[in-house]
């Protein structure tokens, strides 16, 4: 295997190891408010993601926004296979990150560098919360 082309560090991570093509926002992520829970297309009109599908997805996000509600939806996701593979967050709160461990979905906070110094959409990347570590894999073309 070769060397990673960028790594990213992270404080907290859980989940199994994923990878999957990058999806980088500068904007918080809600499961409930952001996302039409049936296609996995971001739908909150203005969000600067809107119309991205997310299903397979490694989200990067600098925030997770929501509260209980949010928390049970990423379990509502996984079950319809929406759902993206991994949730990148800078900042989370408990609630977000026990809906992601319910749902079997690996979930990481805080980051070194910043995704946006080393990640672009379309990067195919590698999420390994033991480590806590993100590899760029490829560079989108």
């Amino acid at each position: 295997m070769s060397a990673p082309l960028a790594t990213l560090r992270v404080q907290r991570a859980f989940g199994p190891v994923v990878e999957g093509e990058a999806v980088v926002s500068d904007e918080g992520f809600s499961p409930r408010y952001d996302l039409d829970r049936w296609t996995g297309l971001i739908s909150k009109p203005g969000h600067k993601l809107e119309g991205v599908n997310i299903k397979d997805k490694i989200c990067f996000s600098p925030t997770a926004k929501g509260g209980i509600a949010a928390g049970w939806a990423y379990y509502d996701i996984k079950w319809k296979k929406i759902a993206p593979k991994a949730l990148i967050f800078g900042v989370t709160n408990p609630v977000m990150v026990q809906g992601a461990l319910f749902a079997d979905m690996t979930i990481t906070e805080g980051w070194e560098p910043h995704p946006r110094e080393v990640v672009r959409t379309g990067d195919w990347v590698r999420v390994d919360p033991a480590r806590k570590l993100i590899e760029v894999l490829k560079r989108a073309p």
